[in-house]
């Protein structure tokens, strides 16, 4: 049985990612009190032949503060069962979470007459750093909108990969931040620019003129190889260590090019065996 505790900022996306799991036949509660857990969980052990196979639970800030507190143990516990207890955690920018509820005017679960949205963000962040720090994937949605976390979610987490390592490769613009929930980071911005070539720059890394152009350079083979033998090396033993998921990211400075073809090659590489590859281009979403 799998287990997902599902986990994140207020307007991040938790309610997005347990309908996406209930869609894949898990079975969800969303808030459940966080010392109820283990009770949950030897229920669902202890009856024979349960309809549901999997189950995800959203936990959120309005748990109280010393249960929040105990979670570090509490996880422990359910990883004690026969359980495959994973904890997701999403989160986005500050100024992405404003504009979110700003746009939904919503309320803010820690939000009070003297206590403005900016502050409650923080805070809320405070409490749940104990789910925050233990999580097996982090997925950070300040550029993802609805259909493409529902479509992340069942890609990472659908049937076809519960006994696989889960990878994304995920290509980015340095000059619009690097991305928070990166295991890695990969900067290729030493290499030949197709930007500079007027006939490359409405391009991006996936068509062929920009491939051409980038396999013709000196550098970009020895690149691919250096991280390819990087990843080849260590992602085992992150793998022996019972790590399922990891996203390596791959920047250049603006996300167009360079970085997106060495997302699709890496990609196309590591599709094989009993490793799952994705891609996701943050700056061409």
């Amino acid at each position: 049985m799998r287990l997902f505790l599902v986990s994140g900022t207020s307007g991040s996306g938790k309610s997005i990612v347990l309908h996406a799991l209930e869609d894949l036949g898990f079975y969800c509660i969303d808030n459940l009190p966080v010392n109820l857990l283990p009770a949950f969980a030897e229920e669902m052990v202890r009856v024979d032949h349960h309809p549901y196979q999997d189950a995800a639970i959203g936990i959120d800030a309005r748990n109280l503060a010393n249960d929040l507190a105990q979670f570090a143990e509490i996880a422990d516990g359910l990883r004690a069962r026969d359980l495959d207890c994973k904890i997701l955690f999403l989160d986005a920018e500050d100024v992405t979470l404003l504009k979110r509820f700003s746009e939904t005017r919503r309320r803010h679960p820690l939000t009070r007459a003297r206590i403005p949205l900016a502050e409650a963000i923080r805070r809320e962040r405070a409490l749940l750093e104990p789910i925050s720090l233990r999580a097996d994937l982090r997925i950070d949605t300040s550029h993802t909108n609805v259909h493409q976390l529902r479509d992340l979610i069942h890609a990472r987490i659908g049937p076809d990969g519960a006994e696989q390592m889960s990878l994304l490769f995920k290509s980015f613009g340095f000059k619009h931040g690097v991305p928070v929930d990166a295991d890695f980071v990969f900067d290729v911005r030493c290499l030949a620019n197709p930007h500079w070539e007027p006939r490359l720059r409405a391009l991006t890394g996936r068509d062929d003129e920009v491939i051409e152009f980038l396999q013709n350079q000196p550098h970009v083979d020895p690149m691919f190889e250096s991280i390819k033998t990087f990843l080849e090396t260590w992602l085992p033993r992150f793998e022996a260590e019972n790590r399922s998921y990891m996203t390596i990211a791959i920047g250049c400075t603006g996300g167009q090019h360079r970085s997106v073809y060495f997302v699709e090659r890496l990609a196309r590489h590591f599709t094989s065996g009993s490793t799952r590859a994705l891609s996701q281009h943050r700056e061409l979403s």
